[in-house]
């Protein structure tokens, strides 16, 4: 199959989040497999084009009263080719979505216009016929429905799948905005209701894509609910049918205990040793008593409410306090986010010589935590794949998380299963929620090390791949292509 995906973001050229890891990743692991993969995305000014070849064509894309002269140029990795859409939207500019996080840019409905145009643009004039419109997330969302209007013969065959990666993130803009598209407008693309209906570019992939996936099976069926669906639950229900779960896999070479490059001692699923020898570094790099008979935990998180940080630091005293008075226990939390709850944090980790707090952001720091803690706390509110806990799962770490999401797909319950387990699961979000499952890891923890290597062995010969996950998204392509 000819496989085109299209996203605003991939490594290793441009990131902001996970969904620029899944692009990257399950771009290689499809053309391992046999598939012809090719990727569209944006040129930003913060990319690094120096090994790039230009494209000897241009092409244009009509916005209201404009026509815009795209031009274009490549590379390759692996068995992949990356092409990159060169405009002053994107070339102008450092950022991805905005300057920062928290200021995006006015014409963003403008730019990523531009860029599923010109993705449809560039297959013609690389006379490439795509089986395959692989659609990211709502930066995306307009190439499904300029898909479904196309009556040129060289699209008649082409299928679109529309992968939600966060259903938060929708892409709602202003009415009036949709003029500058130079896109006929659809009832279907339009969300909310009269005066305050507005553009949205999601729930338009999402209605006119032949098929939609999202990052785990649990996911899927919690974005139709009211509690996850995010005003998309009816949508997304009529639509179950096209709908699938595909939990997304890791970097099997980044994420290796066996070869780590951020790790002196090296070990595996059989031999663990090095592992006990990296938790005694980090607690003497990080202030803490060295001494294996105490539980380490760690936490590597954005700061947010989604992440669980309400329940956990809310009340006095907090569930992070009552863990830490209750349990002989350490743990190491490295983030940032929030400033109120960095502030909270930071007051916490004066307080208690058992709780080490850095707020930072370390790729390093990140690769030895998962290496040498014992386990990995992740209560967040909704995940929906979750990556640091596959992280957890391949270095014998093992996670204690809440039952939603990836989280639910990836982690077996040690307590309801004690001969498959692999972490702890709950199902309460709360603080009463998050200690009971604290606890539980403790008594788990005091069964011995005998015990625990045993865990830690499953853990990490749990398949993780993203070989697996690119034959799922091979069997969706299929079906779209015959029509089911």
């Amino acid at each position: 199959m000819n496989i085109c995906m299209v996203s605003s973001e991939s490594v290793p050229f441009s990131k902001s989040g996970g969904l620029a890891d899944v692009v990257g990743a399950l771009s290689g692991a499809l053309a391992m497999v046999g598939e012809e993969v090719r990727v569209v995305l944006p040129l930003y000014g913060s990319v690094d084009r120096t090994s790039f070849t230009d494209l000897p064509f241009q092409g244009e894309v009509s916005l209201l009263g404009s026509t815009e002269s795209v031009t274009f140029c490549e590379t390759r990795l692996g068995k992949v080719t990356y092409y990159f859409v060169q405009h002053p939207f994107y070339t102008d500019r450092k950022g991805i979505y905005g300057d920062t996080s928290f200021t995006p840019y006015h014409d963003n409905l403008k730019r990523f216009t531009l860029l599923n145009k010109a993705a449809l643009v560039l297959c013609k004039l690389l006379d490439w016929k795509v089986d395959i419109m692989h659609c990211h997330d709502w930066t995306c969302g307009f190439l499904p429905y300029l898909l479904s209007l196309h009556d040129d013969p060289f699209y008649q065959k082409t299928k679109s799948v529309m992968t939600i990666h966060n259903l938060a993130y929708q892409g709602e803009f202003s009415r009036l905005e949709l003029l500058s598209t130079d896109i006929l407008p659809d009832n279907r693309m339009f969300s909310g209701e009269t005066p305050t209906k507005r553009i949205n570019m999601l729930k338009t992939g999402l209605e006119f894509a032949d098929r939609i996936t999202t990052v785990s099976p649990t996911y899927a069926k919690e974005i139709q609910s009211k509690e996850y669906g995010c005003s998309l639950d009816g949508l997304l229900t009529e639509r179950s049918a096209d709908l699938d779960g595909i939990i997304n896999g890791i970097d099997p070479d980044e994420w290796n205990p066996e070869t780590d490059p951020f790790i002196e001692h090296h070990f595996s699923a059989h031999s663990q040793q090095g592992k006990q020898v990296i938790k005694a570094e980090l607690q003497e790099e990080f202030n803490l008593p060295r001494d294996p008979s105490i539980p380490l935990f760690a936490m590597i998180s954005r700061l947010a409410e989604q992440k669980g940080f309400v329940e956990l630091l809310e009340g006095s005293p907090c569930a992070l306090e009552q863990m830490l008075q209750k349990h002989t226990m350490q743990m190491i939390l490295i983030g940032t986010g929030d400033s109120a709850m960095e502030i909270k944090l930071r007051e916490l980790g004066e307080r208690y010589e058992n709780l080490s707090v850095n707020i930072l952001f370390s790729n390093k720091a990140a690769h030895r935590l998962e290496a040498g803690a014992d386990f990995f706390l992740m209560p967040s509110r909704y995940e929906p794949c979750g990556l640091n806990q596959l992280y957890s799962l391949r270095y014998g770490t093992l996670p204690v998380a809440r039952k939603t999401g990836g989280l639910a797909d990836s982690i077996i319950d040690l307590d309801e299963n004690p001969k498959e387990g692999t972490g702890i699961l709950f199902e309460s979000m709360s603080a009463r929620g998050i200690l009971e499952a604290v606890e539980r890891a403790i008594y788990w923890w005091e069964k011995g090390p005998k015990t625990l290597q045993t865990i830690r062995e499953r853990c990490m010969l749990w398949d993780s791949s993203w070989e697996r996950s690119a034959k799922a998204y091979q069997t969706v392509y299929r079906s779209s292509l015959r029509g089911k």
